[in-house]
């Protein structure tokens, strides 16, 4: 018996015929969407060309312009991801281009400065030292992108590239300071050192402190204030001296709060144990 099409009641809205093909999985919310944007992705290729610019000044012998396109890689590989929340355009393809750019900016970049300043006199140790911290910043960003969502997101696991590269070619600026300048040969087996040590604190499981808990939002103290402009000043007046002891301060920070801890019977643990909204934009 032929069945007849049922009729529609008044007022009632007829569904796309492609309707049930283009329903949002459940799975799928809170992900990153599919596109390219143009602001975002701006910052990142801005960061990318500071990167490509240290690597063609580096083979130039000019470490001073070297050294300060990586400081103002991190600035804007900084902003980038920031920039997509703000404007609500994060997105898969803005993760992944991030984490290639900062394999450049952060990873090779870093490891040629280096080399060429004085590791290049060290022979088969010279080009060693440089490519195990071009390697570990590769698979720190690999491990970063495969562990976003378990990881708790107030620690790095391990030291972050954007600090590794600065406590690399923080260095190298510094000793080319006009008031220090200090012979590359003399420092070579101390750049070796650096080099190799920032290489494999990325891959390591020491906790470093991310800042990503702080709340911008907050009152604070006025004191607080008046360190952040002390802080801005002492920069400004030499900024070679005052970054690279930071950073090295910071690379230490994560060994000591993870001995403290542990002496304590208190192991620092990165896994995340409370539920938080994952954020793919926030990688490094």
């Amino acid at each position: 018996m032929p069945t007849l099409p049922r009729r529609r009641k008044p007022g009632a809205i007829k569904a796309p015929r492609f309707a049930r093909f283009s329903r949002v999985r459940k799975s799928d919310a809170g992900r990153p969407r599919r596109g390219i944007y143009l602001l975002p992705n701006a910052f990142t290729t801005a960061a990318l060309f500071g990167g490509f610019y240290a690597i063609v000044m580096a083979m130039n012998q000019r470490f001073d312009h070297a050294c300060w396109a990586v400081f103002i890689a991190m600035v804007l590989d900084s902003l980038d991801g920031r920039v997509a929340r703000l404007t609500n355009t994060q997105s898969e393809f803005g993760a992944q281009y991030d984490s290639l750019s900062d394999m450049v900016s952060f990873g090779a970049a870093p490891a040629l400065v280096i080399y060429e300043w004085s590791l290049r006199g060290l022979g088969k140790l010279g080009w060693i030292a440089a490519f195990v911290y071009c390697a570990g910043a590769a698979l720190r960003l690999a491990r970063f992108n495969t562990n976003i969502e378990v990881v708790d997101k107030r620690f790095f696991q391990g030291l972050p590239s954007p600090a590794a590269a600065a406590l690399v070619v923080g260095f190298v600026m510094m000793m080319t300071d006009p008031d220090i300048n200090v012979s590359a040969r003399k420092v070579d087996w101390i750049s070796w050192g650096i080099a190799l040590f920032a290489g494999l604190t990325m891959v390591t499981n020491v906790p470093f402190y991310s800042f990503k808990d702080v709340n911008f939002r907050k009152s604070v103290p006025f004191i607080v204030v008046f360190l952040i402009a002390l802080a801005l000043a002492l920069l400004a007046i030499d900024p070679p001296k005052v970054l690279w002891p930071l950073f090295v301060v910071y690379g230490l920070s994560g060994y000591a709060v993870y001995l403290w801890r542990l002496a304590k019977g208190k192991p620092v643990s990165i896994i995340q144990t409370d539920e938080e909204t994952f954020d793919p934009s926030e990688r490094r």
